[in-house]
């Protein structure tokens, strides 16, 4: 992640946190209800020609896309998120849903992490992006973000909208 403090706050305070995220969350945010509504439903469809004998590739909802275009314009995308995996022993999306869930304003670079590795590694494997939207993981990272962001900045008095 490449999105830096402009220097008016401490460097990593909740402060700095909320004012880091928010621009960045903004961009992703909107796509929250679809997510929530599509979980445990299949969004990519596999389609192949049988006629010419065509190798099968999937066919997303345009939705999905939509956000992950939104995503990928983002600052959150770190392509070191495997660092996060192995230092909180994530090794399925149960373990990312109870990471999600207990995290607090200091694991926003962990629940960006957790983002990121189902935006970039869906890049090259196609499943991945349905299955965080099946799984619920995606919309549960964003949710809590996006949660962290609005009870912190009310508290530091940087409420923005």
């Amino acid at each position: 992640m490449n999105f830096e403090n402009d220097g008016s706050v401490n460097e990593n305070s909740v402060e700095d946190i909320v004012l880091r995220y928010r621009p960045e969350l903004a961009k992703i945010v909107p796509y929250l209800n679809w997510l929530r509504d599509n979980a445990s439903n299949e969004v990519a469809q596999s389609y192949s020609n049988s006629e010419l004998k065509s190798i099968p590739f999937p066919v997303y909802d345009s939705n999905l896309l939509a956000f992950v275009k939104a995503a990928q314009t983002t600052n959150l995308l770190d392509r070191n998120y495997v660092y996060v995996y192995s230092r909180n022993r994530l090794s399925s999306a149960k373990d990312e849903l109870m990471f999600i869930q207990d995290a607090q304003i200091r694991d926003m670079d962990d629940l960006a992490g957790i983002l990121s590795k189902y935006i970039l590694s869906g890049m090259t494997k196609g499943s991945v992006w349905a299955e965080g939207v099946r799984n619920g993981v995606l919309y549960n990272v964003i949710k809590k973000m996006d949660d962290l962001v609005r009870f912190w900045g009310q508290e530091t008095g940087r409420e923005f909208i």
